[in-house]
Parts: structure tokens; C-alpha cells; sequence
């Protein structure tokens, strides 16, 4: 069997670079090195100053969006639309597109192309709470939108195969939390907030105690995740061998981090200690916050983007550099996520090489 199904990681998850200008329509064209790259989740970051983030997606359309580092519920006038080759920004919002040299990071996912399915759940016995769903089971990432019921119940994904990221946002009520389940969690009843800095914690009103299955997500009555009524956003994705990983590693405090295997040459990760209060760490390939370079980005906060190197992207994993809180004190446990610019060996038995 080939080791992976995905020789290139860009045929399903990119980050571009791009400058704003101010304008009402401003398209950026991606450089994805598989070629045209329309994406399904776009989540953008102003690099050069403080701004909020901003999500969209192809299933609610890009002009409703999200913001990751807060717990409002969805705003229209995001102002994105999707293209074949890329995105458009159609306003000068300085969160997105302003001028003067702004610089900005679109990190963009393919699902299925705006492309849903809906599950009635009565009818297909596939979980107990109705569900839409736009999936990419080769990529292992599905959008999920469903209204809550204030009952536990669980949620059709159509992934394909057991998710080890949950991530599920309240799309109608402010002051709710970015509520996310990872496979390194401590147990199936621990999770954590991607708005905010505390360590994983006790969630089980929010996941039931359950991880994930092939077919559906566990939701219980917290009203972050099931509130009665109100509109949910859910992100899922399962592990593609070569493309994505998810999974801890143990800090051991010193500035020669310990080495993690994922497998794949990183393009992308996300990290975040689940043992103490600490920031959610943003890292990709092209903004040389790696191997000597500079650009860190941080989910939860508007921050600019610092200077400072902290991680080795390798040709099988990742190697932090720091001793910093936030990547390796010792002892402290970390969950991270992360997305292939290659696999480790590709689909002919042909490994790829460090940079």
C-alpha cells in the first residue's frame, strides 16, 4: 500500500501572501503549486498591525463571517468572494484589504466546493440532530451547519472517518465560545476555547464525554455548542496520512525543543498548551516563521505578527526552538495540528528532503 493518497499537500490546503490596496475589489490569485486553488474555508490575518482574524466559508457564503480570536456570533459584510484561482476582498476594510503596504495571510482549505448535503437524521438514523454537510473525504475535512435543540445529541459529519479536531463555533449569539475537542486531549471529556488562553478543561456539557466516531460528533446542552434554536458552525477533520496529523508532544524546556513526528513537511501548524494558560500559536511555510526565519501569528489575538523564530519545519515534522511557554516548558503538554506542503515519502516511495 502507498504511503499516502496526497503527494501534494497544496492540492487541498494553501496559504497565500498578499498586500491590500484599498480598493472594492481586489483579487488575489494563488500560487498553489498543484494550480488552481478555490478555497472552501478562507481565514485571513493582517501581518503588518493589529487586527482581528476573519473566517468565511463557502457554505454560508463570503460575506458572513467569523472572527476566531472572539466570541461574537457571525456579522455579514465580510466582504469575500470565492474564485476558481483564488479570492476577491470587495471592500478596503484594513482587516482584510487596507492600503498603504498592508500585508495579510490567507491560510485556505478545499472542501467540496460549496456543494452540500443535508441528513435528516429521523430519516437516515445517522445521528440525532438534522445536519448540512460540505465534505472532502480525501482531504479529510468537512463544514457542518446545524440549529441546536438544547438536547444531547449527535451530528451526521460526513467526513468519512474518525475526526481527531473538532472545532464548533455559535453562528448566532455573541459571547460564545470557539469550543474545539483534539485527539491529544487528556481524555474525551476535556477540550478548550480557540478564543481564549486557558488550558484544556472539563467540556462535558459541550462534547458528552465522546470523541468523535466515523459518522458523527457528540454535542450535550452547553449553549456554546447546542443552545435551542440558535445556528452552529462545525470544522472537522480527520487525519490523512502524508497530509494532515494531529496529535502532543511533551515540552522538555530547552531551546533544543523535542523533535515531533508527523510525518509530513509541514506547511502549516497549529499549537496551543493544554496545561497551562498560553496563546494559540500560528506557524506556515511561507512566512518564514521557520528554520531561522520570522512570523508568528496567534489565533486568539489581533496581534501583528512578531519577529521571532521558534520552530524547525523538517521533512517529518516540526522541532520547536524556544523554551517559550507557549511551545515547550517542561513537562507541559501541547496539542498541535498540522498540514503537509509534502508527505514524508510520496505515493511512488519517494521521500522528500528538509529544506
Amino acid at each position: 500500500m502507498a504511503y499516502t493518497t496526497i503527494d501534494d499537500g497544496s492540492a487541498y490546503f494553501h496559504t497565500q501572501l498578499y498586500t491590500g490596496d484599498g480598493s472594492s475589489s481586489n483579487a488575489i490569485t494563488n500560487d498553489a503549486n498543484a494550480g488552481d486553488f478555490k478555497p472552501d474555508w478562507l481565514w485571513i490575518k493582517c501581518r503588518s498591525e493589529a487586527r482581528d482574524h476573519q473566517i468565511t466559508d463557502s457554505t454560508r457564503g463570503g460575506n458572513i463571517g467569523l472572527r476566531p480570536n472572539a466570541n461574537i456570533g457571525e456579522f455579514s459584510g465580510a466582504s469575500t468572494q470565492f474564485d476558481t484561482d483564488g479570492f476577491t476582498l470587495l471592500d478596503s476594510s484594513n482587516t482584510i484589504n487596507g492600503g498603504s503596504s498592508r500585508t495579510y495571510v490567507a491560510w485556505q482549505w478545499k472542501a467540496n466546493g460549496g456543494t452540500t448535503t443535508t441528513n435528516d437524521a429521523s430519516a437516515t438514523s445517522v445521528g440525532t440532530i438534522d445536519s448540512v454537510y460540505q465534505a472532502n473525504t480525501t482531504a479529510g475535512f468537512s463544514i457542518v451547519t446545524y440549529t441546536g435543540t438544547g438536547s444531547a445529541g449527535t451530528i451526521a459529519h460526513g467526513v468519512g472517518a474518525t475526526p481527531h479536531w473538532v472545532l464548533v463555533k455559535n453562528r448566532s449569539t455573541g459571547d460564545r465560545q470557539w469550543y474545539n475537542q483534539h485527539i491529544g486531549n487528556s481524555s474525551a471529556s476535556k477540550g478548550q476555547s480557540l478564543s481564549t488562553t486557558g488550558a484544556e478543561q472539563t467540556l462535558s456539557a459541550v462534547f458528552g464525554d465522546t470523541r468523535a466516531s466515523s459518522t458523527v460528533f457528540t454535542v450535550g446542552d452547553n449553549n456554546s455548542i447546542n443552545d435551542s434554536g440558535d445556528n452552529y458552525i462545525a470544522y472537522i477533520f480527520a487525519p490523512i496520512k502524508g497530509y494532515s496529523k494531529f496529535g502532543s508532544y511533551t515540552g522538555n524546556g530547552n531551546a533544543d525543543g523535542p523533535f515531533v513526528y508527523t510525518g509530513l513537511k509541514p506547511a502549516f501548524v497549529l499549537l496551543k498548551s493544554i496545561s497551562a494558560s498560553e496563546s494559540w500559536e500560528l506557524m506556515d511555510n511561507k512566512r518564514l516563521g521557520y528554520n531561522g526565519g520570522t512570523g508568528e501569528l496567534r489565533a486568539n489575538l489581533s496581534n501583528a505578527e512578531t519577529t521571532t523564530n521558534q520552530v524547525d519545519f523538517l521533512s517529518n515534522g516540526f522541532k520547536p526552538r524556544t523554551t517559550a511557554g507557549q511551545w515547550n516548558t517542561n513537562g507541559h503538554t501541547y496539542i498541535y495540528i498540522a498540514f503537509a506542503e509534502h508527505p514524508f515519502v510520496s505515493s511512488k516511495g519517494v521521500p522528500v528532503t528538509a529544506r
